[in-house]
């Protein structure tokens, strides 16, 4: 078989994208190094892909969008921003290769070293994630929807969870709320490390521990039975509880209200709800919900521009974070006496 740049890299005792550095120009590299891996490409015999180098000076017109379709994804929100990073590359007269495979590197790799895209729009942002990774190595015209745990040498765009959660809590605690809780996303999603319900979560608490507020927290499973469980948990025997914000999805933030009426709780009159970084429309529900809302357009837009921006010059690396609003529906209010 023939060789590789990975093979290469091996060989030489360095990384993937320092090999390529070193055939680019791009980035200046160490004579040692730079000794190294001439030597490592001619034990090898290794030549770069002869396709790669005939369409290395022309564009192809493709994003790649990676969303991989896990055993829990939530597909409704999760094909909303595949939508809105469709709709925005348009208007670039892009179009979009949606990678969907859960095993995270095998295709991106594939249309990357192939030159079949321009550039990549990585959706589904895990805290540790080999797509990450990969598109640092490779060293390609990318933008991330999510925030990893290492951001160095990547373009980042998204919501701000964590000023969306503190938004939450401060809005609870200025209502003289002191027992509150989060209902959050099934356990599946934070083991796997969903980077913006983690984030969500950690300054939910650390804000409401600020506030000198009783922070409860439930993971619900996508059951009846799940949700029923979690917000009697959260309400705790006494049902003192008199805030809850909601960061899930929408049929679990259905069900958590059905419950609270099935127990004989209005909202906001006993407990003021909010749903936080939610993606749909809280108007139709009963009751309607104030919201913070999520909106895919938002965070896709700006990722696409900023891969088309470096595909046509350059952009350092970055982490840019949208700032949360409130949208008042009325089901909160002040704490009663």
């Amino acid at each position: 078989m023939a060789a590789t740049i990975n093979d290469v890299a091996r060989v030489a005792g360095v990384s993937i994208s320092t090999v390529s550095y070193a055939l680019s120009g791009k980035r200046p590299i160490g004579e040692k190094t730079r000794q190294r891996i001439e030597s490592a490409i001619l034990e090898l015999q290794y030549q770069p892909n002869a396709g790669a180098r005939a369409l290395a000076g022309r564009r192809t017109y493709i994003l790649a969008v990676t969303e991989p379709l896990r055993p829990d994804t939530y597909t409704p929100a999760h094909m909303a921003f595949v939508l809105a990073a469709a709709t925005a590359a348009r208007a670039y007269d892009y179009d979009v290769l949606l990678l969907t495979q859960d095993e995270a590197t095998g295709g991106l790799h594939r249309v990357t070293s192939s030159r079949l895209v321009d550039g990549v729009i990585v959706l589904d942002v895990l805290a540790e994630d080999e797509r990450a990774e990969l598109v640092r190595s490779l060293d390609v015209p990318a933008a991330l929807v999510g925030i990893p745990a290492d951001t160095d040498g990547l373009v980042c765009v998204d919501l701000d969870f964590e000023a969306a959660a503190r938004l939450a809590v401060d809005r609870l605690a200025d209502g003289g709320h002191r027992v509150v809780g989060l209902l959050g996303h099934p356990p599946s999603v934070y083991a796997r490390g969903s980077n913006f319900p983690l984030r969500f979560r950690e300054a939910f608490v650390a804000r409401a521990a600020e506030r000198d507020l009783e922070v409860r927290l439930g993971a619900p499973e996508r059951t009846i039975a799940g949700v029923r469980e979690a917000v009697a948990e959260i309400l705790g025997p006494d049902r003192d509880l008199t805030g809850l914000v909601m960061h899930c999805e929408d049929t679990i933030q259905m069900r958590a209200l059905d419950v609270l009426c099935e127990a004989g709780l209005r909202v906001p009159q006993d407990v003021s709800v909010i749903s936080a970084a939610s993606t749909f429309d809280t108007s139709t529900f009963t009751p309607p919900l104030d919201v913070i809302p999520l909106i895919p357009a938002e965070s896709c837009s700006r990722a696409v521009e900023l891969t088309i921006a470096q595909i046509t010059g350059t952009v350092d690396p970055r982490v840019e974070l949208i700032p949360p609003t409130y949208v008042d529906r009325g089901s909160t209010a002040p704490r009663r006496p």
